[in-house]
């Protein structure tokens, strides 16, 4: 929400963008999903869940850990 009020007092998505460190597209999607769902669908893009197949066996995690500290 702030930044679609910044973008329409400089008349310029674009600038707006670059003052508080968003990507145009970041911009449009959020602005889409508020169009459509109000602040409840902005809600749920704070919540994506991690992605665990991306994770290592967590006793490599934890020696990793472990030697980085050595």
């Amino acid at each position: 929400m702030g930044l679609s009020e910044l973008a329409r007092q400089l008349g310029n998505v674009s600038n707006g963008c670059k003052i508080l460190g968003y990507s145009g597209d970041s911009f449009y999607r959020r602005k889409q999903l508020y169009e459509t769902g109000d602040e409840e669908a902005l809600k749920e893009i704070s919540r994506k869940k991690p992605n665990l197949k991306h994770r290592i066996d967590p006793e490599l995690e934890t020696k990793g850990v472990h030697l980085a500290f050595e």
